[in-house]
């Protein structure tokens, strides 16, 4: 069973940094094609944040573009996203997502746990 552990999130005052982590764990890992991060918002729906393949090509939300990095180590079956210049409508519980294939050959979805962010004014 392939999982997803996140970490990194936290309390930060409006301007200041934070950087999240994610690791897929597994033996089953064969490969990992494009990793990504979401959030949802108290009383909103789960939208999507940043995202890269495996080629290292990235995409991001227009809200988080010039702010938000997202980076990985492929050997390591990871993804981070280095959130800069924080904003109180930044502040939701972020989750790690990647496609996995399996050492099967079978491809399938999966969710971190999600790490709360909390930006204060």
């Amino acid at each position: 069973q392939v999982q997803l552990v996140e970490s990194g999130g936290g309390l930060v005052q409006a301007g200041g940094s934070l950087r999240l982590s994610c690791a897929a764990s597994a033996r089953s890992i064969f490969s990992i094609d494009a990793m990504g991060w979401y959030r949802q918002a108290p009383g909103k729906q789960r939208e999507f944040v940043a995202a890269i393949t495996s080629g290292g090509m990235t995409n991001y939300a227009d809200s988080v573009k010039g702010r938000f990095t997202i980076s990985r180590d492929n050997a390591k079956n990871s993804v981070s996203l280095q959130m800069n210049s924080l904003k109180p409508e930044d502040t939701a519980v972020y989750y790690c997502n990647a496609d996995v294939i399996t050492t099967g050959r079978i491809r399938n979805n999966y969710w971190g746990q999600g790490t709360q962010v909390t930006v204060s004014l």
